[in-house]
């Protein structure tokens, strides 16, 4: 696990407070603390989603894409369906038509494909912990991490694409970095379920760097220590609002 998380830690800017961990393994947090997860990973999912709509497929398969997913959206924030008939979903294919054009295409399909689908295996097992605690699925707000990097990224083509996928590496090195953080301090099988996740969230934020450097085509080190500079700024400064990727709680 420390070779794994080395070049984690390496990447991120600072470490996860320890206010925040202090709050998180409080059993009165683990509501909260389940539901920003599993609403976290359909959000990944659905960030993936979008960059292979909007960059990388026609329209028919971008259509497609939308009506995979729209199951889990309608439970997730219309509250409706069964959440154990997601199981068996059926599965999404890679089989899409690259647009013309986008050298890069064939390369975000396949590493976007497989994020979807990793990520929507954990909103399940979320789902599944919460179950086992008794925890009721039920809305949530969202924090202002996401949010707080992404009204950084540019307007202009490619580089608003570049800072996007820039900003997805941070979001899941730092999910990579808080589930090993949280993974010792709470029950064995919540912690062994967030140190099953560690090698794919390692994955997904090497996936999103290669991609950024890919579609850059030129060193990036500059912009990527800018969104370093506000990722550690929103971890680490004063934040009222308790969340998965929350700050330092005032």
């Amino acid at each position: 696990m420390e070779e794994l998380l080395k070049p984690i830690n390496q990447f991120l800017k600072c470490s996860t407070p320890t206010g925040w961990l202090t709050e998180a393994v409080k059993n009165e947090n683990l509501p909260v603390l389940l539901l920003d997860h599993l609403v976290c990973e359909l959000k990944a999912a659905q960030s993936a989603m979008y960059l292979i709509r909007r960059y990388a497929v026609d329209k028919e398969s971008g259509d497609a894409l939308l009506a995979w997913l729209k199951p889990f959206e309608d439970f997730t924030y219309r509250k409706q369906g069964d959440w154990k008939a997601l199981a068996n979903h059926e599965k999404l294919t890679k089989s899409m038509i690259p647009k013309s054009g986008a050298p890069y295409s064939q390369d975000l399909i396949d590493k976007m494909v497989l994020l979807i689908k990793e990520e929507l295996h954990h909103f399940y097992q979320v789902l599944e912990i919460m179950e086992d605690n008794g925890i009721a699925y039920e809305s949530i707000g969202s924090s202002r991490y996401a949010r707080g990097m992404l009204r950084h990224v540019r307007t202009y083509e490619p580089q608003a694409l570049i800072d996007k996928l820039i900003c997805g590496a941070y979001i899941e090195a730092r999910s990579c970095e808080r589930f090993a953080a949280l993974a010792p301090h709470v029950d064995k099988r919540l912690g062994d379920f967030y140190v099953s996740l560690l090698r794919s969230e390692a994955r997904h934020y090497q996936d999103y760097l290669t991609l950024a450097e890919e579609v850059a085509g030129e060193d990036i080190c500059e912009r990527v220590a800018f969104f370093g500079e506000v990722e550690a700024e929103l971890i680490s400064s004063p934040d009222h609002d308790f969340k998965f990727h929350s700050g330092s709680p005032k």
